[in-house]
């Protein structure tokens, strides 16, 4: 049975004052960009996606950033469909808590059911009690509780340990600085386990909504699974040590670093991806007559780097043969590339810009 947050005896804080400064330090200048950013959904499109691949390629997914782009163009993408529909519930699954805490709904056991019920929708989690607490025994590693690296709290005492989790969610204390208790609460999740499956992607998408909850951020402009995919062993041996010594410090001080690691790539990719936009935004300003339909192209495919034809022309109200003159003048300069080959059904891309934004987001 995991004990109750906060700790006992108290965390030894002074290891890691360092990293909460530079992950406070890291959002803030994340938070700040965000700010300054014309058209926040510019970005949140795209990052919301990036860490919904992320997470789920931590649990073996094989989808990529274009395969999830190339999904919601209704093409079908070069892996298992089901993998790319577990990353498009996740997605589905934070913007309804996303939109849900916006309302004034408080951050709740409830509210994490729901969200785990749209995780699970569909494909290989139907099964798997969708929104619903798990009513048996699970386990991590091996093949059953006997040889299982880790045996979670049983079914007749997990409410008891979910309650005293949902208590914690909603702990303020001046000795715990917020950050600190976002690593506690992800922890102890992934601890409970309160589901049969989903609990390693839910966990990671509660450390987002937390941020916006507890207005660290604006938006979930941060995609921490980056840093967690690439010190994946780590990641898991510093959650099992919380487990079975007591080891907080340790696991706090990488979660810190993982914070400040993923903020300050999340601003860089900000920063040079509107530094591109403007390069090229002056480029497409020398194409004459056609500029003013190609600059609202260029406009739509800074949200949405993968698009067709039809659905743009439909979406920004121009004809097909303006929007395909368009993305030939765009094609023309090297912002845009057709990535099928195709005479017909034709698929354009924000190359650059997905060059950018793609990295880090190869499967495992």
């Amino acid at each position: 049975m995991p004990p109750p947050l906060p700790p006992t005896p108290p965390l030894d804080m002074r290891p890691l004052q360092k990293p909460l400064e530079n992950a406070n330090q890291a959002l803030g200048r994340l938070d700040g960009l965000a700010s300054l950013i014309p058209d926040t959904n510019l970005f949140l499109y795209i990052y919301i996606r990036k860490e919904a691949v992320l997470s789920s390629q931590i649990e073996g997914t094989q989808s990529s950033l274009s395969d999830i782009l190339l999904f919601e163009n209704e093409i079908i993408p070069g892996v298992p469909l089901h993998d790319v529909e577990e990353v498009s519930n996740y997605v589905a699954a934070m913007q309804h808590g996303l939109r849900r805490i916006a309302e004034g709904f408080p951050l709740s056991l409830r509210l994490i059911r729901e969200m785990h019920k749209i995780l699970l929708r569909g494909g290989r989690g139907a099964g798997k009690m969708p929104g619903q607490f798990r009513t048996s025994q699970n386990w991590i590693g091996g093949t059953r509780p006997g040889n299982a690296i880790y045996v979670p709290p049983p079914p007749d005492r997990l409410m008891e340990c979910l309650d005293s989790f949902e208590r914690f969610l909603h702990y303020e204390s001046a000795n715990l600085p917020l950050m600190i208790q976002v690593g506690m609460i992800h922890a102890q999740f992934e601890t409970i386990h309160p589901f049969l499956d989903g609990n390693g992607r839910l966990g990671r998408l509660l450390i987002s909504l937390l941020l916006c909850a507890k207005s660290v951020l604006r938006e979930p402009l941060l995609y921490p699974s980056l840093y967690f995919k690439v010190h994946r062993a780590q990641y898991y041996d510093l959650l099992q040590n919380v487990r079975t010594r007591g080891e907080w410090e340790n696991w706090l001080s990488f979660f810190l670093e993982g914070i400040e690691v993923t903020a300050r790539q999340a601003a860089d990719v900000v920063t040079e991806s509107l530094h591109l936009f403007e390069r090229d935004r002056k480029r497409i300003e020398t194409l004459g007559r056609s500029a003013p339909s190609a600059l609202r192209v260029h406009a739509f495919i800074q949200k949405k780097p993968i698009i067709t034809i039809g659905p743009t022309a439909k979406a920004l109200h121009l004809s097909v043969p303006t929007v395909t003159n368009s993305l030939a003048g765009l094609k023309k300069l090297g912002i845009a590339k057709e990535v099928t080959g195709n005479r017909r059904n034709r698929l354009f891309s924000y190359s650059g810009y997905l060059k950018l934004i793609t990295e880090g987001t190869e499967p495992l």
